[in-house]
């Protein structure tokens, strides 16, 4: 007997998923019980795999941004875009282990005119130093909110001060809504 197509695609994605050491995967929509739900899950995770209190905190603080990032962000949304409460944006997280260090990942669609805002956000934070990223944090916390933003403009800051290497950002053209494209993050704590 053959295994049906369904089946075999779905034992390839839980053999990569086992060989790259996913410890946490969700696709779909967000909201903010659904992220509530997802950061329990992946803090009882790393209790119970004996991670150190720093890296959890690490891991928790910028699981939790990037999933509100998605919330607050994403093209594709089961909400009116002019509800700000019960959001239910779409995108994904992931969170991966080897060796003790730890990938965090996350994708979601926007507009091309946010990702050309996220570029300008983003970009500086890659050459700036730890203690720049700092400091830019303190000035935020002191700042007002930016304009457009949902948020007081910390979490990519957030997500930077905690990761051990620069963030890497792309941003992926969708062909058939040439106004959207997919924003991929990466954080490595």
């Amino acid at each position: 007997m053959s295994t049906p197509p369904l089946i075999h695609e779905y034992s390839a994605f839980f053999r990569i998923a086992h060989e790259r050491r996913v410890i946490f995967y969700y696709v779909g929509y967000f909201s903010q019980n659904i992220v509530a739900a997802m950061a329990e899950a992946v803090k009882l995770q790393l209790e119970v795999s004996g991670v150190g209190s720093l890296t959890r905190r690490k891991l928790f603080s910028s699981f939790i941004e990037m999933a509100q990032n998605i919330i607050h962000y994403s093209a594709d949304a089961l909400t009116p875009g002019n509800q700000d409460t019960h959001e239910l944006r779409h995108g994904s997280v992931c969170v991966s282990e080897k060796d003790g260090e730890y990938v965090l990942l996350c994708a979601n669609p926007v507009r091309t005119a946010v990702a050309d805002d996220l570029r300008r956000v983003l970009e500086p934070l890659r050459s700036m130093t730890l203690e720049e990223i700092k400091r830019a944090f303190r000035e935020s916390l002191r700042a007002e909110t930016p304009a457009g933003s949902k948020g007081a403009g910390l979490g990519f800051l957030t997500v930077a001060r905690d990761a051990r290497e620069p963030l890497e950002f792309d941003f992926q053209p969708l062909e058939h809504r040439p106004d959207t494209a997919v924003f991929y993050l990466k954080a490595a704590i």
